[in-house]
């Protein structure tokens, strides 16, 4: 029996925006189904609402994926751009007449410094699974005097850091780091980080905290 190798976590996340099942598996065996088809649709009033109203200079969507938020920003006439690992997530954005580039938040990234806000929806928080680290270099990306806007989770979470693997179409992606932050774990890991509270928006039961760039 011929044993296929593990996709890579891109690869998953394309194959689920063309319309896949997508699943995220713990590495205690916990399996999430992720919300796929939300990420696919149109801005929602909360995603209005917590991010994109909140933006009124050049902004960078972490993680876009099929580009709801950057697209929603661009039709308010807002310069964003959206930035993922996924082809297809930026095939899709760029398809909603939003720029996107394929990236790594970590690597090389138009316009670094010059952005005045981020976004850091739907988890992307968790990127990296240090999200110290992540947020230190958003902050890098933003400059002196921007913001960043990043979802987490409900009080209890705290900051949880641990490999998952993603799941779609019989296959799985290699395992890789990820992290979970809720609302009682990122003002630790904002200071750490080096932004500034500012203060958590509350809507259709999400929660985003805003962190302010020190000038």
């Amino acid at each position: 029996m011929t044993v296929r190798p593990p996709m890579s976590s891109g690869a998953v996340v394309d194959a689920a925006f063309r319309g896949a099942a997508v699943e995220m598996v713990t590495a205690r065996g916990t399996v999430l189904s992720l919300p796929v088809a939300r990420w696919r649709g149109e801005a929602t009033e909360s995603d209005r609402q917590l991010f994109v109203d909140r933006c009124d200079g050049p902004t960078l969507d972490v993680g876009c994926g099929p580009g709801r938020l950057a697209g929603a920003l661009t039709g308010r006439g807002v310069h964003a751009l959206g930035l993922d690992i996924s082809a297809e997530a930026v095939r899709q954005a760029r398809g909603r007449g939003a720029a996107a580039v394929r990236g790594d938040v970590f690597g090389s990234v138009p316009a670094a410094g010059r952005w005045r806000h981020a976004l850091l929806a739907d988890g992307n928080i968790g990127i990296g699974g240090d999200p110290v680290r992540l947020l230190r270099r958003v902050s890098e990306l933003v400059g002196a005097g921007g913001s960043v806007l990043a979802e987490v989770e409900s009080p209890g979470v705290g900051v949880r850091s641990h490999h998952v693997r993603l799941r779609a179409g019989g296959r799985e992606s290699a395992p890789f780091a990820w992290a979970r932050v809720g609302v009682d774990g990122i003002g630790a890991v904002a200071r750490r980080a080096g932004l500034v509270w500012c203060g958590l928006r509350l809507h259709g039961g999400r929660r985003v905290a805003e962190l302010a760039v020190e000038e």
